[in-house]
């Protein structure tokens, strides 16, 4: 008999974190199903349906040709434009892959493990996600009547270990927006050393009369920060670039949490080329604008009970319908995007596709059991 110990039991397999066994992945909208005699429309993830404008084609193909090289990872060019654009010190841009690139880093640059993370649900699906990956906690306050954010429970949710509370407006993805007046009564309760970060991805959409002034906010609180994107309005949803408004401080701290070359050359050249055609990209936006207003007025003329919509897309409050209301939407050649038991999201499209989203939502309701 041998007098060596035994050796210990070999793990089958390598260890992961536990904390991330209950989070769910994050669920990109479903790519349209093709339909025979139907042509197919993907009306699930807020894209712009616009293809780029020629200008911008033009600097992203010359720019390909250098790609064999890293980006400029200080984005100079872009941060230059945006600080030119918004009245703001360059020292206070910050960019990245996308608003949500940002928002991971602003989350890292806040949050040690255990703090917490104030937000409220439904909002947009990546914050939980987020907020879990780096060690915090998410606190999700649920929405108002009316699919709207309930600020006074956000404030009232606030605790000592409370450092970071995100404000997604207009929201996703229930399209509502908060108003001016009581996001500065929020803002006026919020502790001073707690940072609150205005998430304005789809600003370019709104034409509410009561829509807050987020960069007015920002310059005059310096716990207050601006998070904002061209992937929707601006139609570069594909090449991933975002960028935070924020104080010297802060924005600081934001680009040592970065991902080191996060934003690409393509992204980085076609980003201040769309700003510099700015004029012909709102043409484009108010066109959907106008087309969300058809839509919306179309739902609501057919029995629908459709919150004030500000971004590009459409929210059904459906409740247990959430499920079947999808499948009759891919049925019929449209894939939107539900949301568990809670409600539908889709995004305003081509006419056609907006056309056939109401036939669908008028025969749905219709035949929807009353309760």
């Amino acid at each position: 008999m041998s007098d060596q110990p035994a050796a210990p039991a070999r793990p089958e397999s390598v260890r992961l974190r536990q904390s991330l066994d209950a989070l769910p992945a994050y669920a990109p909208g479903k790519p349209a199903t093709v339909r025979e005699g139907l042509t197919a429309y993907k009306i699930s993830s807020n894209e712009n349906p616009y293809p780029p404008l020629p200008s911008v084609l033009d600097v992203v193909r010359d720019a390909a040709a250098s790609m064999n090289r890293y980006p400029d990872m200080a984005v100079a060019g872009l941060t230059a434009a945006l600080a030119e654009r918004l009245d703001v010190p360059a020292e206070r841009i910050t960019t990245g892959p996308g608003s949500v690139g940002v928002l991971d880093q602003l989350v890292r640059a806040t949050c040690d493990d255990g703090d917490e993370v104030v937000f409220a649900w439904r909002s947009f699906e990546a914050y939980p996600i987020i907020t879990t990956l780096a060690g915090a906690v998410p606190v999700m306050v649920p929405l108002a009547p009316g699919a709207r954010h309930d600020l006074d429970a956000m404030a009232d949710a606030i605790t000592a270990r409370t450092r970071l509370v995100l404000v997604c407006t207009p929201n996703n993805p229930t399209g509502t927006t908060v108003g001016a007046a009581e996001l500065e009564a929020f803002l006026d309760r919020v502790p001073t050393d707690v940072l609150v970060v205005i998430d304005e991805a789809y600003l370019e959409f709104v034409d509410a009369d009561d829509a807050p002034d987020a960069m007015a906010l920002h310059r005059a609180r310096p716990n207050v920060a601006v998070l904002r994107t061209f992937s929707k309005a601006y139609g570069l949803a594909g090449l991933r670039v975002g960028y935070a408004v924020a104080h010297e401080p802060v924005a600081r701290t934001l680009r040592k949490t970065a991902l080191p070359f996060g934003v690409n050359s393509l992204a980085q050249v076609a980003a201040v080329a769309s700003l510099e055609a700015a004029d012909e990209l709102e043409v484009r936006v108010k066109d959907l604008v106008a087309e969300r207003e058809r839509v919306v007025a179309a739902l609501r003329e057919q029995g629908w009970e459709i919150p004030d919509q500000q971004a590009n897309f459409v929210w059904f409050d459906l409740g247990e319908d959430t499920p079947a209301f999808a499948e009759a939407c891919e049925a019929e050649g449209l894939t939107v995007r539900p949301y568990l038991t809670d409600g539908v999201r889709a995004t305003i499209a081509e006419p056609e596709a907006n056309d056939r989203l109401v036939e669908v939502a008028g025969r749905f309701l219709a035949e929807r059991p009353r309760t």
